[in-house]
């Protein structure tokens, strides 16, 4: 091929890449209840919000219980970027799990989950025999004492340093030999 037959392939390749509108994709903003979280009373219905409008049909949110056992009444409602699951009442102290599948207009569909802890309360009287016992909390590790995730972080750093270095060791062999 020619010389000005490759200039004029790179240049559409480049006029292609440059003008080719990026890729939206849908991104989760916000769930409630939130994830992760504990609630006292159960929810009457699971809101998953998302960055883009999420289309009317073929979207899903299933909620199990701690067994397994499916606790959303299956009628889900769509209102621009929120995906609303119904809920059953919730009976089971424990970790429920939300899987959903979202669809929007122009892109894959945003499939995950996130877990939140149901506590039921417990109304009981306290007996006057009762004597309080102390109790051991388990200690939990501080955010960020993860050695591995540290260990990373320093090898990063330490490559980055040392990618900086051979930049400007080439650099200067570079505008020597100019």
């Amino acid at each position: 091929m020619k010389s000005s037959g490759k200039a004029i392939l790179i240049t559409a390749a480049l006029i292609t890449l440059l003008f080719t509108p990026p890729a939206q994709a849908n991104t989760l903003v916000a769930t409630s209840p939130i994830a992760g979280s504990t609630l006292k009373a159960g929810p009457s219905a699971i809101t998953i919000t998302t960055e883009l409008p999420l289309i009317e049909e073929g979207n899903e949110i299933v909620v199990t219980d701690p067994n397994g056992k499916r606790v959303d009444t299956g009628i889900l409602t769509v209102l621009g970027t929120d995906a609303v699951a119904e809920m059953k009442p919730l009976e089971t102290s424990g970790v429920y799990k939300v899987t959903y599948l979202l669809l929007s207009d122009s892109d894959v569909p945003l499939d995950g989950s996130f877990t939140f802890t149901y506590s039921a309360v417990v109304l009981s009287t306290p007996s006057a025999s009762a004597t309080p016992q102390p109790t051991v909390s388990p200690t939990s590790e501080p955010v960020g004492s993860n050695f591995g995730t540290n260990l990373f972080v320093i090898f990063l750093l330490g490559l980055s340093i040392l990618v900086l270095i051979g930049m400007g060791a080439y650099a200067r062999k570079i505008f020597k030999e100019k």
